[in-house]
């Protein structure tokens, strides 16, 4: 009986060793099968040193490109108003029409005079006087007189010589060839007074037309209307605003640039704006020009961009948020925007070592948007070489083991 029990007793001692092998060898078998079914599928992107042209980041304002407060040339009560606020007007179209009845008038009596004048100097409508007075007839009919009269006295002169007229006679002669020259000198000096009136007169003429015509009130370019101030029957004073015209189809994009900036834009770059009434959309915009002077109270200075708005969507007075690009080259380090977590205020990454990951805090320094998508400049807590994840879904965490999907690697730009 004591042999049968020390036979047992040995086979069981050779029996558990082999057993607990066994086991043990399964467990990690096991785990190692769990740790991969534990692993999150993730996209790893190794950083890279790239050469980026700097964009400026800046504020700014629309305005209109024209903009004009029209305002009454002459005086007179508002007998129509023909536009008003919001109404699209074009080049020339009448907007305000003031009663023309006294400047109706005012125009037939200048025309009058002005034909009375031409009348006087024997000239037609649109004709112009001669520019040599004795051609013209007033003056000829006193010429001829004084021919006349010139002629008789000469041959009275020549009668008392042979005593064939008394010297009362020849006195009378002489008498009326004298007055007779002086009718002609005052012709001709009547003649010159009616040309200068002419000319005096045909000004006042062309003036009482002229306010005649300012008695309506015309768009001086296609827009607008943004304001009016007046009303049928109002009675306006010279220069008395009456309405307010914007030009919209363009607009100005007046932008605020920090002074060392100064060299590095320039005149035709296309800028991208963003306003809030249109989120997620860009406008574009090119710089027509730049302000020489720095504002001494902000150091800044003025770029000012035109923006095409023939659709009228974008309106005088939108704040703007700009991108403008420049002449300055950098390096910098960019990361996927997906790579990216922000939370409460902080910007985090998951860098990859080995096989885990790690969170790690960085400071970007602006996004950026090209054929590769959206990515973050970072100016602090990544290095050129580091390698980072981002989850293929759901999210990571601290000490996750990631299992890399592909090749992603994030060339330098060149």
């Amino acid at each position: 009986m004591r042999m049968i029990c020390f036979r047992a007793c040995c086979i069981l001692a050779a029996i558990c060793p082999i057993v607990f092998f066994s086991a043990c060898s399964n467990g990690q078998a096991n785990s190692a099968e769990a740790s991969r079914a534990r692993a999150t599928p993730a996209h790893v992107y190794t950083v890279a040193e790239e050469t980026t042209r700097r964009r400026v980041q800046t504020v700014g304002s629309l305005f209109a490109l024209e903009e004009s407060t029209l305002s009454a040339e002459v005086e007179g009560r508002v007998a129509a108003v023909l536009a008003d606020v919001g109404d699209t007007v074009k080049d020339g179209q009448a907007l305000i029409e003031l009663d023309r009845q006294e400047l109706q008038f005012e125009v037939d009596r200048q025309q009058g005079m002005v034909r009375q004048v031409r009348a006087q100097l024997g000239i037609g409508a649109g004709d112009s006087p001669p520019a040599d007075s004795k051609k013209v007839a007033l003056v000829q009919r006193a010429g001829a007189d004084l021919f006349d009269a010139e002629r008789k006295y000469g041959r009275a002169q020549e009668m008392l010589k042979d005593n064939l007229i008394s010297q009362q006679q020849a006195d009378e002669a002489k008498s009326r060839y004298q007055s007779t020259k002086a009718t002609y000198e005052v012709a001709l000096q009547e003649v010159d007074r009616l040309k200068a009136l002419l000319i005096s007169s045909e000004a006042i003429e062309k003036l009482a037309e002229k306010k005649l015509r300012d008695a309506v009130i015309r768009a001086p370019f296609p827009g607008a209307i943004k304001t009016r101030d007046v009303h049928p029957g109002e009675y306006l004073k010279v220069q008395s605003p009456v309405m307010v015209l914007v030009r919209t189809d363009r607009l100005r994009a007046r932008l605020a640039v920090p002074e060392q900036w100064a060299g590095s834009i320039s005149e035709g770059a296309i800028v991208d704006l963003h306003v809030e009434a249109f989120p997620g959309e860009t406008f574009q915009g090119k710089i027509s020009r730049i302000n020489p002077a720095v504002s001494q109270d902000s150091r800044t200075f003025e770029a000012e961009a035109l923006i095409q708005n023939t659709d009228g969507r974008l309106k005088p007075g939108f704040f703007v948020q700009a991108s403008l690009p420049s002449k300055r080259e950098d390096k910098a380090i960019f990361v996927p925007e997906q790579a990216v977590n922000y939370r409460y205020g902080v910007y985090k990454v998951f860098v990859v070592s080995g096989n885990r990951v790690s969170e790690r805090q960085i400071h970007p320094a602006g996004q950026t948007e090209d054929e590769r998508g959206r990515r973050f400049e970072v100016s602090e807590g990544l290095k050129a070489g580091d390698r980072v994840a981002a989850a293929v879904s759901g999210t990571l965490r601290e000490g996750d083991i990631v299992q890399e999907q592909g090749d992603n690697s994030a060339p330098v730009v060149k």
